[in-house]
């Protein structure tokens, strides 16, 4: 019974991508179609709570399989479509906070379930976009939102790959290392330290490239070596942006190298094995799935030199190059699961 809602939430989070794009691009002067002149001023609240708070919550309650856990991509859809609406900001953060404490809960659940590395991670990252939720209803403006939502992207996607790499041997400090890490990511948020918060996401990036399984998958073939190419152009990506906010750089190249670069590869990534776990849609592999991931990284190549050098037209270039990666990713996908559906009749 559970499947019959899972492709609606599904659906609504990318539903939310669609259009926070849209409003990013309307925010850098683009001349695009925007359905709702809300998603411009709720581009990231889209982008952070509409789509990947929906899409997450929702890989966690089909992992969980218990009814009460798709209250959280069920609030936060409806978050998103509070922001389209135009109402209050009130609203559509009284309902990412509603959803961030059911993920929350949810992840609790899957800790005491599991207890190991990966659950404690999958439950910190909750907990960030919790206080992300708490603070937008206590009215804490968009940008110093921003680090309670990487931080909950960034460990969500570390707390995963630590989980599928588990069976792998690492030295004894390995995992200390990264714990120490992890603190140094929350002493940063709790003491808004810009600086510290970009060490430590270059710290993560060297952790993740040292140790995930994507070193050795990498010399295999087909969606194998995909994925850990996904994986490994994420890391770096994810150390760009951490120097950048390191060495205190422009803002937005920071932010667009770790979200756009790190976590959307990951999102590349992981599609065709989640998709199938979620929906029950097989997305077979093809190496056409290359060209939105280059495309992707092109884009943001352009546009993290655009905000470095302070040139405007490369930014947008970039932003468009962008948004053409993310609809060709979502072509891409939508074409192999016809396919699949095709092959298997």
């Amino acid at each position: 019974m559970e499947r019959a809602y899972r492709l609606p939430l599904l659906l609504a989070g990318f539903a939310s991508l669609i259009l926070g794009v849209g409003g990013g691009l309307a925010r850098l002067g683009l001349e695009v179609p925007v359905l709702s002149p809300a998603s411009v001023a709720s581009h990231g609240f889209l982008m952070a709570s509409g789509f990947f708070g929906t899409v997450i919550s929702l890989e966690r309650a089909v992992a969980l399989r218990a009814w009460w856990t798709y209250g959280g991509p069920l609030f936060a859809a409806l978050g998103a479509i509070a922001a389209l609406s135009g109402a209050p900001p009130l609203y559509p953060h009284a309902l990412a906070f509603a959803a961030s404490l059911i993920m929350l809960a949810a992840c609790v659940k899957g800790w005491r379930m599991q207890r190991a590395a990966h659950t404690f991670t999958l439950g910190l990252g909750a907990a960030c976009w919790t206080v992300a939720g708490a603070a937008g209803l206590a009215g804490v403006a968009t940008p110093e939102l921003a680090p309670w939502w990487i931080a909950f992207l960034v460990l969500t996607i570390a707390g995963e790959r630590l989980e599928l790499s588990r069976l792998l041997r690492r030295p004894a400090h390995a995992q200390p290392l990264f714990f120490a890490i992890l603190l140094a990511l929350l002493a940063a948020l709790a003491a808004q330290h810009t600086q510290l918060f970009g060490a430590a996401l270059l710290a993560l990036a060297a952790w993740l490239a040292r140790y995930d399984v994507a070193r050795r998958t990498v010399r295999e073939r087909g969606l194998t070596r995909y994925i850990a190419l996904c994986l490994l152009t994420g890391y770096v990506w994810l150390a760009v942006g951490g120097c950048i906010a390191a060495f205190s750089g422009p803002r937005d190249a920071a932010l667009h190298a770790v979200l756009l670069g790190f976590v959307f590869s990951m999102v590349f990534g992981h599609a065709p094995i989640i998709f199938p776990a979620v929906v029950k849609l097989a997305v077979p592999y093809t190496p056409a799935f290359y060209a939105h991931l280059v495309l992707l990284h092109a884009g943001l190549a352009v546009r993290v030199i655009g905000d470095l050098a302070v040139m405007p037209a490369w930014r947008e270039v970039g932003a468009a190059l962008n948004a053409a990666a993310l609809a060709l990713f979502l072509l891409n996908t939508i074409t192999a699961v016809i396919r699949g559906r095709l092959g298997r009749g």
